[in-house]
């Protein structure tokens, strides 16, 4: 059983690539933070890893993250502190496990790779 995490990236926020990396880096760190630690080692046993997807906008952020928790998966939204390049509470990012690709998949397989 392969095991990944997947990052859901906003894709009407225009990130800069640092920025969009920062947040994709507290979207994984959270999620993994929240997940089974029998989970976090099988993961971390294949090589950790990471797709990054991407949604267009809040809505459908909030509509995956509601999905995820539907389907009994880890998820971690990230909300940013508006320091640089966006206003504060802004969402920008959702995380999602590790966990089995398959149960991953079937939520979020139709999205393309950001």
């Amino acid at each position: 059983m392969n095991y990944k995490q997947v990052i859901l990236v906003r894709n009407d926020l225009k990130l800069s690539k640092g920025k969009m990396s920062a947040q994709v880096a507290h979207a994984s760190v959270d999620a993994m933070l929240k997940s089974h630690k029998d989970d976090i080692k099988k993961w971390r046993d294949q090589g950790m890893a990471k797709i990054v997807l991407k949604v267009a906008d809040e809505k459908e952020l909030l509509s995956y993250k509601r999905r995820c928790e539907d389907a009994g998966l880890v998820s971690a939204l990230i909300i940013d502190a508006g320091h640089t390049e966006i206003p504060p509470n802004t969402a920008t990012c959702v995380g999602i496990g590790p966990d089995k690709e398959d149960k991953i998949d079937a939520v979020t397989g139709n999205l393309k790779m950001m």
